[in-house]
């Protein structure tokens, strides 16, 4: 097993380079933007649909306003990814240009927009039924919104860095000459837009969305197989397990079929047919990641009632709450169970399985599918019942998903244990509770409802708490020089960034030091970037330290990554951050 873990390391270097790939980068940040919409939108319809199953129908004008939100927020998903996705790959493209004829991203946006209308929408009819064809504008439209954002930076890339734009004179102010600058990107822009679309148009008949459905449909209806599945999630575990973030590099490929899969049970239970999709953003957060990252909703039941070792129930105790809100760092850091050759095989089998028992409920039983989306950190159990609608199957499908996970887990559960006793037994009792409670006690201090079920540290297998703290008084002296200085942290999804920043403001404020500090997911930080002295990449998304150097450079800042254990380090412990970040800006 060690060996099999060993291979998988060594391809870290080609997975981070997947991930640091802009246009996955572009695809996973734009839909991560617009994943307010989604969540919004689905309480709309939750409280529209759910009643109907009780019987219990909204009167008209109820109905109707209730259907109205929805359709004017999930219905116009895919404009708003365009225009999210266009943004954040300008940025990307930028850091290939000089940071003083750089791309404006607000131009990029507006373009993008109307690119992505012109291929998805027909004509504005000119009578009482007038308006868009809103087929594609919605979840349908996502896979066209991303061609859109792409073709859009790549052709403003091209004018920008040949300096191809109307020069002002200097006398000008900036914000006319930006002005002139983009009217030549921007048309050639939508001219290609709107000729390619006349020319599909008249090749095939139909839009341009509606032509990428089709090709990618196949593709979607493979996904939601039994292997693709499989490998879905597989991967996504897989990755995790070795210290890589998964949904760097999975999530990009399937973003559209999660959503439009979603829509289209949603749109099959309301017409009276059977809504089959499996791979949806539900069944993701609630079944796949049931307890978070490696369905670990059981496993850490065990660790806090069913373990011998004193070590493993403190670290139970200290976890159950977070990870059953599906925040399980505390486990996976302190067990550890990422890059532990024991729990290979539960944590990445165990959602597998819990995907596969749902498609077997779906294709066999008849259940229908996920239709409403709930903010991931909803608990398992309560998001899976909701997001399938209360069906009684649901029950019965969470039943036994929560007995599979136990049986998977039970005897690498059981072996670990053991194997914690066994070095138990070689210490005193006294110097093991102190151990075990100054644990509980710092797990409970670094992860106080901050982490981020999405972000796995690269290197969390090193023990989480332990850490050689040097004397604060050598430490704080030379924290001198931060008083009015900024930092930033970033991580995956803006939550592990939390620790650090937060004690970093923690030790700050009890020393009387003048320091602000933030959190941020990466890729929405590049705005941020001129506020602040200091960077710091946690180590999730070390990867991404060449390009934030770049992004850095254009503004005068400083950046770093941190390691695994270093980042959990400098997260417990006040005086080493502080020095940590003194060190940088020194340098």
């Amino acid at each position: 097993m060690e060996q099999l873990i060993a291979i998988i390391e060594k391809g870290q270097p080609f997975f981070n380079a997947i991930a640091r790939n802009k246009y996955l980068k572009a695809i996973r940040d734009g839909f991560i933007s617009v994943i307010p919409i989604i969540i919004f939108s689905s309480i709309f319809c939750l409280v529209a649909s759910v009643p109907n199953i009780w019987g219990f129908y909204w009167p008209d004008d109820i109905n109707n306003a209730l259907w109205k939100c929805y359709n004017y927020s999930m219905g116009i998903l895919a404009i708003a990814c365009a225009a999210t996705t266009a943004k954040h790959f300008a940025d990307a493209q930028n850091r290939d240009l000089p940071k003083n004829n750089q791309i404006n991203f607000i131009s990029c946006m507006c373009a993008a927009i109307i690119g992505f209308l012109l291929l998805s929408s027909d004509t504005i009819a000119t009578d009482a039924a007038s308006g868009f064809n809103t087929t594609y504008l919605g979840s349908k439209g996502l896979l066209t919104a991303f061609i859109a954002a792409f073709v859009t930076g790549i052709i403003y890339k091209f004018f920008i860095k040949r300096n191809i734009t109307v020069k002002m004179p200097e006398q000008v102010p900036p914000n006319i000459s930006q002005t002139f600058k983009d009217i030549i990107p921007f048309s050639v822009c939508i001219t290609v837009f709107w000729v390619f679309d006349i020319v599909f148009r008249a090749a095939f008949g139909f839009c341009f969305a509606q032509g990428v459905i089709q090709v990618f449909q196949p593709l979607f209806t493979a996904a939601d197989g039994y292997i693709g599945l499989a490998v879905i999630y597989g991967a996504m575990s897989l990755f995790w397990f070795v210290g890589v973030h998964g949904p760097s590099i999975v999530e990009p490929a399937i973003a559209a079929a999660l959503v439009a899969n979603m829509t289209d049970n949603l749109a099959a239970f309301q017409a009276g047919q059977h809504a089959s999709a499996v791979l949806t953003q539900g069944a993701q957060y609630f079944v796949v990641c049931m307890g978070g990252t490696g369905a670990t909703l059981v496993l850490v039941f065990m660790f806090c009632f069913l373990a011998k070792s004193q070590e493993m129930r403190a670290v139970g105790k200290a976890a159950i709450v977070p990870v059953c809100f599906a925040v399980n760092e505390p486990l996976l850091f302190a067990a550890p169970i990422v890059l532990n050759p024991v729990f290979f095989v539960p944590f990445v089998f165990a959602p597998i399985a819990n995907i596969w028992i749902l498609k077997i409920f779906i294709d066999f039983l008849g259940m229908n599918g996920f239709m409403y989306t709930l903010p991931w950190t909803v608990p398992g159990p309560i998001g899976t019942i909701m997001g399938l609608g209360f069906q009684p199957l649901a029950f019965v499908m969470l039943a036994l998903i929560l007995v599979v996970d136990f049986v998977l887990y039970y005897p690498f559960f059981r072996a670990y244990d053991a194997q914690k006793c066994a070095e138990e037994a070689e210490i005193s009792q006294e110097e093991l509770a102190a151990k075990n409670a100054e644990k509980a006690a710092k797990l409970n201090d670094a992860f106080q409802g901050k982490a981020d079920a999405k972000s796995v540290a690269a290197g969390a297998a090193a023990e989480a708490v332990k850490s050689d703290v040097a004397p604060a008084a050598t430490e704080a002296t030379a924290t001198s020089d931060l008083n009015g200085k900024r930092v930033l942290v970033l991580c995956q999804g803006g939550g592990t960034s939390g620790l650090l920043a937060n004690a970093l403001a923690k030790a700050a404020k009890e020393r009387g030091i003048d320091l602000e500090t933030a959190a941020e997911a990466y890729g929405n930080h590049v705005d941020m970037l001129p506020d602040f002295d200091l960077v710091i990449l946690a180590p999730q998304a070390a990867s991404y330290l060449a390009d934030l150097q770049k992004d850095c450079e254009r503004v005068g800042n400083k950046c770093v990554a941190c390691r695994g254990k270093q980042y959990i380090e400098l997260s417990q412990n006040g005086d080493k951050s502080l020095a940590f970040v003194s060190e940088q800006l020194s340098k």
